[in-house]
């Protein structure tokens, strides 16, 4: 711990790359593994092609999945100090598979939502874009000014990445002197490709996972086998 302690407050470049575990102390379940969404629901009305032929079915689920739960939870220690990390300017900022937005509420400025947010969104008929706190979600599903159906701004399956977000987080990783892997399995393509990307170009890596993940053996330099918020915590007390 002293050593990656050490090697982080070194960092002149440092990125945080972060999955659904960061989140899940914040009462957001992950999408596989133990207790993930994905065992007790179908993900199919997150298809693209589900999407246009079902809106009001697959806005139905959305609500109850996503928006109620995401919608209430609040960052957790780990999110507030990465957004230290930031601020002190030894890290760049994060690139976050998840879609809940609290990075952002924890105070980091630089986020690469590599799969999108809740928190916009758009009309699938003339492309006008929402706050989804401006959005009235009790209306299934709910309608732009122009009547066209809104859909979320996260990826949905079938969906490509947006691609400046995709080249930003490319060059982040790329100019990365130390990468910290938090709460992600690396198996969701193309996002898990980034540490991988990383680690070709020398930097050091320093992962925090409750399981050994497809980064542990091979790719990480460091790792701590624990929950973010302890390792966040501990950090803390050293920054």
């Amino acid at each position: 711990m002293q050593e990656a302690i050490k090697v982080i407050k070194n960092a002149q470049s440092g990125v945080v790359f972060t999955g659904a575990g960061v989140s899940v102390e914040s009462g957001i379940p992950p999408f596989t593994g133990a207790g993930g969404l994905w065992n007790k629901y179908d993900p199919k009305f997150i298809e693209l092609d589900f999407f246009y032929s079902d809106p009001k079915r697959s806005w139905e689920e959305m609500k109850k999945i996503f928006f109620t739960c995401m919608g209430q939870a609040q960052p957790n220690k780990a999110h507030e100090v990465i957004a230290k990390l930031e601020k002190s300017k030894r890290f760049q900022g994060v690139i976050t598979q998840n879609i809940d937005g609290l990075h952002q509420a924890a105070g980091s400025k630089n986020v690469q939502e590599f799969h999108g947010t809740i928190h916009k969104m758009h009309c699938i008929s003339c492309g006008r874009r929402y706050d989804t706190a401006k959005v009235d979600l009790n209306q299934t599903p709910p309608t732009c000014k122009c009547g066209g159906v809104l859909k979320p701004d996260f990826v949905f399956y079938g969906e490509g990445i947006n691609p400046l977000v995709y080249s930003q987080s490319e060059t982040m990783a790329i100019s990365a002197d130390v990468m910290i892997i938090v709460g992600t399995a690396g198996q969701v393509m193309p996002a898990c490709s980034l540490p991988l990307l990383a680690k070709q170009y020398g930097t050091r890596i320093i992962e925090v996972n409750l399981q050994p993940s497809a980064y542990t053996e091979g790719v990480s330099d460091f790792y701590f086998e624990q929950k973010a918020t302890e390792f966040f915590a501990e950090l803390e007390k050293h920054l």
